[in-house]
């Protein structure tokens, strides 16, 4: 594919160095247009608006939204045909089904593949740190790389079809790191705790991202502890490199990658009615059989 047209969005926001390392990248590969959101929008999976303000920048556009209204708007708002659409680099792993369906990251690559056109959604993560926190210490000249040879790669291989989606995880302090195609790993738990302190509950943790807890309502605080990266206590790398989490996450899934400090890369699909159905054909038959005998 030559000079491709490029849309390029993220969830860190306009400024994110991710997100400037990946456009002076790309901008080798094709045509770069970004829309991105002008705050930071992590988290927020595929959330929608109805309405956002656009403005102008030297790059794009920037939106008020998420980034799922940004690539809606690139893709049906623009003039410009895009062939695929990169989402990130991601301040931080995306690894695992429960953190990759809430991820705004990904989330803009699903709006890509439900519009039909490919999309890679890529995240950083350190292999010894984890989090690459605060991200301008950290250099994502790594990830963006690799994401320009994988579109490179993916494109003149024919992979970048309607509804393509990859999810890639790339260390930034891994010299050479191999790349391994790999399945999310469902791998998450919920600690819910009674008769919580109020107090204690910021204002994002409420009901609503923007909400909060009124002092003077009546009923239990229950505070849900989400365990998106099982044991781990604060922002502690919860994939050391150890035998123990490579006997705990299977060879062949995403988390597995990051432990051995790999690129992961895994095809994500937004068809979701491709499960195994035989048990519930026969729930099915059997009802249908049963029909009018009340």
């Amino acid at each position: 594919m030559a000079d491709p047209a490029i849309l390029l969005t993220n969830d860190d926001g306009i400024d994110a160095a991710g997100l400037v390392r990946l456009y002076e990248e790309l901008t080798a590969l094709g045509e770069v247009t970004v829309v991105a959101p002008s705050e930071n929008q992590s988290g927020v999976g595929r959330a929608r608006s109805h309405a956002v303000v656009r403005q102008d920048h030297p790059w794009g556009y920037t939106l008020s939204g998420t980034p799922a209204d940004c690539v809606a708007y690139g893709l049906r708002g623009l003039d410009t045909d895009f062939d695929f659409v990169v989402s990130g680099c991601n301040h931080g792993p995306n690894a695992g089904n429960y953190v990759t369906g809430r991820s705004g990251t990904v989330g803009a690559g699903i709006e890509a593949a439900f519009l039909g056109t490919p999309a890679v959604a890529v995240s950083a993560y350190h292999h010894e740190d984890f989090f690459p926190d605060p991200a301008s210490d950290y250099d994502f000249g790594r990830p963006a790389r690799v994401t320009v040879d994988l579109c490179q790669r993916a494109a003149d291989a024919g992979l970048f079809t309607a509804g393509t989606l990859l999810n890639v995880n790339v260390p930034l302090d891994v010299p050479d790191p191999e790349m391994r195609l790999t399945r999310p790993l469902p791998d998450y738990d919920l600690h819910v705790e009674h008769d919580a302190d109020p107090d204690d509950i910021d204002a994002v943790d409420a009901i609503g991202r923007d909400g909060g807890l009124d002092a003077d309502t009546e009923g239990t605080v229950v505070r849900m502890h989400e365990e998106v990266w099982p044991d781990v206590v604060g922002f502690e790398n919860p994939f050391p490199p150890t035998e123990q989490h490579r006997e705990r996450y299977p060879a062949g899934s995403d988390r597995r990658a990051l432990v051995d400090g790999e690129i992961s890369v895994s095809p994500l699909t937004i068809d979701r009615g491709d499960a195994e159905t035989a048990a519930l054909d026969k729930v099915i038959q059997q009802y249908n059989g049963a029909r009018g005998s009340d």
